[in-house]
């Protein structure tokens, strides 16, 4: 049986032009690592206005389907795949409606101008990624940002911040108990209504 042998490296362009090594299974990764792996996949190289643009320059790394250029790539090479990526990170406006012939007939929505970029499948070592869970000092909280109404951030910076703990504001307050509410001496946990 063929598998698919995945890239050992710590870049997606790094799988692609020098890799530490190929692997199907993770344990065969982790072997050839020698510390543990994560499989990851991410976009390598540059963006290609059209799909043809696309499978003309990477021609031999995915397979091409097109009449008359059919390219099969063997088994252990097809960890890379084109992708097609949306260029602008807002979201589409709300969708206008048109009521005709007693139908509620929406407008086409007009889709995003997208780009197309080569996905790379590989083994990452585990000391290689990001950390995700550590908080990030140099970025503000989002809803702070948001409330100081800043200039669009750039997507990474909107990765980091996405990754921080949410703190609070300010130090939550103690427990406010009512006019006619009592603490039980026996549980001063429990606040009871007193009448």
């Amino acid at each position: 049986m063929t598998a698919i042998l995945y890239p050992l490296a710590t870049t997606p362009d790094a799988a692609l032009s020098a890799p530490l090594g190929r692997a199907a299974r993770e344990r065969e990764a982790q072997a050839l690592a020698g510390e543990p792996v994560a499989f990851v996949s991410g976009p390598a190289g540059p963006a290609y206005a059209s799909r043809e643009a696309a499978l003309d320059a990477l021609a031999g790394r995915i397979e091409d389907d097109r009449p008359g250029r059919l390219v099969q790539v063997a088994v252990e090479d097809r960890f890379c795949r084109l992708v097609e990526v949306a260029t602008t990170r807002r979201a589409p406006p709300p969708v206008a409606t048109i009521n005709r012939d007693g139908r509620r007939w929406p407008t086409p929505p007009v889709a995003p101008p997208t780009v197309w970029r080569l996905s790379v499948s590989y083994w990452r070592p585990v000391s290689a990624a990001p950390a995700a869970g550590a908080p990030d000092v140099d970025h503000p909280q989002a809803r702070r940002a948001r409330r100081l109404k800043q200039t669009e951030a750039e997507p990474e910076t909107l990765k980091a911040m996405s990754r921080q703990p949410l703190r609070a504001f300010k130090p939550q307050q103690p427990l406010d108990i009512g006019l006619f509410e009592v603490r039980l001496p026996e549980n001063p946990d429990l606040v009871m209504p007193d009448e």
